[in-house]
């Protein structure tokens, strides 16, 4: 079982890897474009909203290459290894880092006064729920810790 739901939970990571790389090289400068033709006051905007909505994508692609890491360490039983906490700091940092952008982007448009209800209301979605998910990451970056450490006094005993 634990076989197949790590085969599954990859095949679903490579399915959202190449779904976020066309969605970076052909539907966010697509959108920006068509933003552009009917808002022309936002045409300023278009560059930098393109580079923070691919950095956004970026984050979650650097997540789900750190959770594909953490999967193959559950599959050769390896997870307390050390490295299992460079891919859990890297999930972290991702996520804290897509919230500051999504904060940043909440910002520079609201100043700009080029934020639809939808468009906020989505960006501050986005900013509690990467803020959210490197909160809880963080927490469970603790627990794998402590049952790291207990995995070694157990190895001692035995």
């Amino acid at each position: 079982m634990q076989r197949a739901a790590i085969v599954g939970a990859k095949a679903a990571i490579a399915m959202l890897l190449g779904a976020s790389l066309v969605g970076q090289l052909w539907f966010i400068p697509l959108a920006a474009w068509e933003v552009v033709s009917e808002l022309p006051a936002a045409a300023p905007l278009q560059l930098p909203g393109i580079v923070g909505c691919v950095a956004i994508v970026a984050c979650v692609q650097v997540a789900l290459l750190a959770l594909w890491r953490l999967l193959s360490l559950v599959a050769h039983e390896r997870i307390f290894d050390p490295s299992a906490f460079r891919s859990v700091t890297a999930i972290i940092v991702s996520a804290a880092a897509a919230a500051a952008l999504f904060a940043a982007a909440l910002v520079i448009l609201s100043a700009a006064n080029a934020v639809p209800p939808s468009v906020g209301a989505l960006l501050v979605v986005g900013l509690l729920t990467s803020g959210g998910i490197a909160l809880v990451v963080t927490v469970m970056r603790e627990l794998l810790r402590k049952a790291t450490e207990l995995e070694h006094e157990l190895a001692e005993v035995v």
